[in-house]
């Protein structure tokens, strides 16, 4: 419970101290009815009694009961906002928090696993939180208050309320007993069927391509059935409750009664009403006591999910980056600082892994140069421009940018640099302008230029020209609405249009024919010719006219130097580069 508690705000604690003012004036309203019933029956009961004042007593019910309902609205009110408020508290507080991942970070957690924990989890304690608040707060006070009423009024019939509350709470601690670890595992069990849900919608075309749909059907069926068979197990405990329930309630009503009989009979003439009177009172204040831990029981019900969503919350929210920045270099004085980049002894191992999957990588990139990683598949290539822009962080050695650690950059300051275009191209819903103009600048906001001079050298104008509202056409998720080729022409806009520092292109050309694969870099010379622009390549096409090559192989720099250099000196370009173009082509 402390999970949930901790990430409420100072206002909604005020919120909760006006929720325990209105259940105080609830709880007491809903108590004096008792004892005006009470005033009732004996002025009934007694030959001669003023009706106005039987009719007053009514009235006094009626306001008491229409008290008891606006304090009732007023709880409600207040708890339904200190929900909402946890619920949009702990939401801000995950996507930040995720925001700062790096990669590794990331890892630990599945995309479907993160959604239903900002959705099904904070809906959960949400609803735990509304029941906590209104009866939680409610139920022991009035149980309390109740029991205080009827202390004396009966040995027989607090005996027999007595024995009612201890079978109703051994029967609700068997019962959460059993469902607890079922309401732990449901979650889990929910981030199954989002994970096989998610594959299935986002492979949609490679599963009807293979005609892969009854293999994926039974994937789905197999999760859907784990998730439903723990549900039925934990409800088939839950609904013993409710009839169990009404047995102990109607139980104690015929117990109270049976006992006032023995009472009224054995009690002389004189107190035979005043004992009737106090068997209706009774009766009201026991079903009160019972009706509070009945009500408890709603919660036990709710609370375990809600505790299991909780924690699931907290491990996002604890979950601190390992990549930190520095203050050696703020984003006010980052365009003060070179752009030279260095590599000393780097080395970097995935935190599951065993081996390094880079070791001892030494090289110098400046200013105006173009630099281009290749090697066999697995070879480190991506790893190692990851490593500049620290989405991860070097295992050993040091990057250095204009003689400055990486480490000692702000985050924001360091990445201010870069243009960055992955290997597979990501697409933002919203239109080309949102896609292109995306982030931020170093030094001033995107203009309506900056957007077409990079759609003109990137070789998107043409295409985006062509979409029903040209630059302002919107671009499904993930760019459904777009072939492969546009969404990395528009993956590489977006860099260009950054006027970055930095370019770093991983494998970024490999979905354009080589027409317009050339086009684009001749573009990219001559707006970065003042910039360092790394390209991951798999073609030797597109790397020959590089001024720096570095040949990865199984981690370690198999050769560093221009085209014809390697070609002349280093074995594993050679058999990369004649594994695709024949030697007349190479020469």
């Amino acid at each position: 419970m402390g999970k949930i508690l901790k990430y409420i705000q100072k206002r909604e604690w005020l919120f909760i101290l006006a929720s325990l003012v209105f259940v105080l004036i609830q709880v007491r309203l809903e108590l004096l009815l008792p004892d005006y019933m009470k005033e009732i029956t004996v002025l009934v009961q007694t030959p001669g009694s003023d009706t106005k004042a039987i009719w007053n007593a009514g009235i006094v019910m009626v306001l008491c009961s229409f008290g008891s309902l606006l304090a009732s609205v007023g709880t409600m009110y207040f708890t339904a906002r200190v929900a909402a408020g946890y619920s949009r508290n702990v939401r801000v507080r995950q996507f930040e928090n995720v925001q700062s991942f790096s990669l590794k970070e990331i890892s630990k957690f599945s995309t479907a696993s993160l959604i239903t924990r900002a959705t099904n989890d904070v809906s959960q304690v949400q609803m735990g939180l509304v029941m906590c608040l209104h009866i939680a707060l409610k139920a022991p006070i009035t149980a309390i208050w109740a029991i205080s009423k009827i202390a004396g009024k009966g040995f027989e019939w607090t005996l027999a309320t007595g024995v009612a509350v201890a079978v109703l709470l051994v029967t609700l601690a068997i019962v959460v007993s059993i469902s607890f670890p079922r309401f732990m595992k449901m979650q889990t069990f929910t981030d199954n069927l989002n994970k096989v849900t998610h594959e299935n919608l986002t492979g949609l075309r490679v599963v009807r391509a293979y005609n892969a749909e009854e293999y994926q059907e039974q994937k789905f069926e197999k999760v859907n059935e784990e998730l439903t068979n723990n549900n039925l197990k934990v409800f088939k405990m839950m609904i013993i409750l409710n009839p169990g329930m009404s047995l102990i309630m109607n139980g104690l009503g015929l117990s109270i009664y049976w006992i006032g009989v023995y009472l009224i009979e054995s009690a002389n003439m004189m107190n035979k009403i005043a004992v009737f009177s106090d068997m209706v009172v009774f009766m009201n204040y026991a079903v009160q006591v019972v009706m509070s831990f009945m009500l408890l029981s709603m919660i036990f019900i709710m609370i375990p999910r809600a505790i299991a969503a909780a924690k699931r919350i907290d491990e996002v929210i604890a979950t601190k980056t390992t990549i930190v920045g520095g203050s050696k270099v703020t984003t006010k004085d980052v365009n003060s600082v070179g752009n030279d980049v260095v590599f000393e002894n780097v080395s970097f191992k995935y935190p599951d892994g065993a081996d390094y999957a880079l070791k001892d990588i030494n090289f110098e990139a400046k200013a105006g140069q173009i630099v281009a990683f290749i090697g066999s598949t697995g070879s480190g290539k991506s790893t190692l421009v990851n490593l500049i822009p620290r989405l991860f962080d070097v295992t050993e050695g040091r990057i250095i940018i204009g003689g400055v650690d990486v480490r000692d950059y702000e985050l924001e300051a360091l990445r201010m640099k870069f243009g960055y275009v992955p290997q597979t191209a990501v697409m933002f819903t919203g239109t080309v302008n949102e896609n292109v103009g995306f982030g931020q600048r170093a030094d001033r906001e995107y203009s309506s230029e900056d957007i077409k001079a990079a759609l003109d050298i990137s070789q998107s104008e043409e295409f985006v020209s062509k979409m029903l509202d040209g630059k302002e056409s919107r671009i499904a998720q993930g760019g459904k609405n777009l072939s492969g080729g546009q969404k990395q022409r528009l993956s590489i806009a977006r860099a260009i249009a950054r006027d970055p520092k930095i370019y770093i292109f991983d494998d970024s050309f490999s979905a354009l024919d080589y027409k317009t694969e050339r086009q684009v870099r001749d573009g990219l010379k001559k707006v970065a010719k003042d910039s360092i622009t790394f390209i991951v390549a798999q073609r030797i096409g597109t790397i020959r006219e590089c001024d720096k090559i570095v040949v990865l192989n199984e981690g370690l720099i198999a050769g560093i130097g221009t085209h014809s250099e390697l070609m002349k000196n280093c074995e594993v370009y050679q058999e990369i580069a004649l594994s695709q173009l024949s030697k007349e082509e190479l020469e």
